[in-house]
């Protein structure tokens, strides 16, 4: 029953978001309409995609996740570097970033432990996890510093962005084949004692991977109408892009991800939650940020890797404390809670920039 009320709810949001689009509506109630659409698509492409991972294992499935959980995030992104608003594209990316290391990774981890006393994870995935995040710090540092200090020009700046985009996806694919095939087993969470029957997928192989590509299309139509309204409703809101592309379209995006991480550390599986919240963030960083670099110079003009000193603190930030909660290999509902109080620091501050 709640299946077939999601089902019809999901139907009737694309369907009045297409509406708002095509007979041009108030951009502001197209705003929400889109905004909602995506949402509930989210929810949807999350569903298809753990169904896929459950035929494909555990450790493709778990690649799968991050890819189809970014999908969304990539889909906007790519819509907004064709309308050459680059500052929102890195404001989002931004925005994901430290939503899944804070917003997403916080919230698990506080309400798995109001479930749990205290949770355990692979210490030595999460140790990687936080070396790689300071080498994406790095890869948007250093653009940053040579381009602010007129140490060379807009042309060499975008020179070299497309050289570190290039070494950070290649960075990526071996941490992929690191992680999926040389040290799987070096990375491999332990099985926990979970209660309740094993679950079960709720559709078939091809159902699921057709419902994976259905999912995919309707969030790209829905993603396409949103952009479109951003001009309009930061306008009339006052709200700068930075906010907009930081917090508004991030939390939008990467809904699908924030449902299962938390319900995943309340079946007292914080480490699928940890790496959910954390690989989701490094695949931003490593290998969406870098190739939508790619796409910008695909579409003509080169969108350089040069993210705002604001941009770089927040992301620094988030990395600096989700790197030291997980120093231990253990976490308890308190953790979450400092993860969502720098999450509310880095919110407010994005809000009052003008």
């Amino acid at each position: 029953m709640k299946a077939r009320m999601f089902n019809w709810m999901l139907i009737g949001m694309f369907v009045l978001s297409g509406m708002g689009h095509f007979l041009e509506w108030s951009m502001v109630l197209n705003f929400f309409l889109s905004a909602a659409a995506i949402v509930f698509l989210a929810a949807f492409l999350g569903k298809a995609t753990e169904n896929v991972a459950f035929y494909a294992g555990e450790r493709v499935g778990g690649f799968l996740n991050a890819t189809f959980g970014n999908a969304t995030e990539l889909i906007i992104a790519i819509f907004l570097v064709k309308a050459n608003m680059f500052d929102m594209v890195k404001a989002s990316l931004t925005g994901s970033i430290i939503g899944n290391l804070l917003f997403v990774l916080g919230l698990s981890l506080l309400l798995g432990g109001f479930k749990f006393k205290e949770q355990s994870f692979n210490l030595t995935l999460a140790n990687m996890d936080g070396s790689l995040m300071v080498l994406a710090v790095i890869a948007l540092f250093v653009p940053a510093v040579f381009f602010n200090t007129h140490a060379i020009s807009d042309e060499a700046t975008k020179t070299l962005s497309l050289i570190v985009a290039g070494l950070l996806i290649t960075a990526y694919i071996l941490w992929l084949i690191f992680s999926m095939v040389t040290h799987k087993e070096l990375l491999a969470e332990e099985a926990k004692e979970v209660s309740g029957e094993a679950e079960q997928p709720d559709w078939s192989k091809r159902t699921s991977i057709l419902m994976l590509v259905i999912a995919t299309v309707m969030v790209a139509f829905a993603s396409e109408w949103l952009v479109d309204t951003l001009d309009t409703f930061s306008t009339q809101f006052g709200w700068s892009e930075l906010f907009i592309g930081a917090f508004v379209i991030a939390i939008v995006g990467n809904a699908a991800e924030h449902a299962a991480a938390v319900i995943l550390a309340m079946k007292n599986k914080v480490g699928a939650s940890i790496e959910i919240a954390i690989g989701s963030s490094l695949q931003i960083a490593l290998f969406v940020a870098p190739m939508l670099v790619f796409v910008s110079a695909a579409f003509g003009n080169t969108m350089d890797f040069v993210f705002s000193v604001l941009e770089i603190v927040a992301i620094g930030v988030a990395v600096f404390i989700a790197k030291s909660i997980s120093q231990d290999g253990r976490s308890n509902w308190y953790k979450g809670l400092m993860l969502l109080i720098v999450y509310l620091i880095l919110g407010a501050s994005f809000y009052l920039v003008p």
